[in-house]
């Protein structure tokens, strides 16, 4: 083998690895964006759910409006929200706000009885288990890719194509926990 030749195998090889790379970093971005879609499935679930369990609850508790306001405040911001840090502070807002609701429901016998509070409240916990189960799995998929992105020799590759790191899902001290709900 000849001089050349072993030049053209190391570029071939370099070549062939860094499509390895960029594509490895590529499918891992784009699983961030899918795991994200599944946390804002959710959320919208539950926003959708939000204005039944608001109405249903100020049937009996008409004089808690201030709540009832901060609970439509936060569903609004969670709605509109453009980003990941937005998404992540409205779903926490919205989460604390719920938890007043319930608190609101203890007081009234009649509402934690009704069959509508409590088909509302069993979905609510069905969605904030999922809302969870999909944060711990985007979170996860961040994590693996702002690895990769700092790792020899894929931070090379991902600095020169403009492969950023992605912000986590936080939820807020104390809010980790999914809304409790009573029977």
């Amino acid at each position: 083998m000849d001089l050349f030749t072993i030049i053209l195998l190391v570029i071939a090889v370099l070549i062939i690895g860094l499509i390895f790379v960029y594509n490895s970093l590529a499918n891992a971005r784009v699983a961030i964006h899918e795991a994200l879609s599944g946390i804002e499935i959710q959320m919208k679930r539950r926003a959708d759910l939000v204005p039944n369990l608001v109405n249903t609850v100020s049937g009996y508790a008409k004089h808690e409006s201030e709540v009832f306001n901060k609970v439509n405040e936060a569903r609004t911001k969670m709605m509109s929200a453009s980003n990941v840090k937005e998404e992540s502070d409205a779903n926490n807002m919205l989460t604390g706000a719920l938890k007043s609701v319930f608190a609101i429901a203890e007081s009234y016998p009649d509402l934690k009885a009704s069959n509508n509070f409590i088909s509302l409240q069993n979905e609510l916990s069905d969605i904030e288990a999922k809302i969870s189960y999909a944060r711990q799995f985007y979170n996860n998929n961040v994590k693996a890719y702002n690895m990769q992105i700092v790792s020899f020799p894929s931070n090379l590759i991902a600095g020169a194509f403009g492969f950023k790191s992605e912000d986590f899902f936080d939820a807020e001290e104390g809010i980790e926990k999914p809304v409790e709900v009573k029977f």
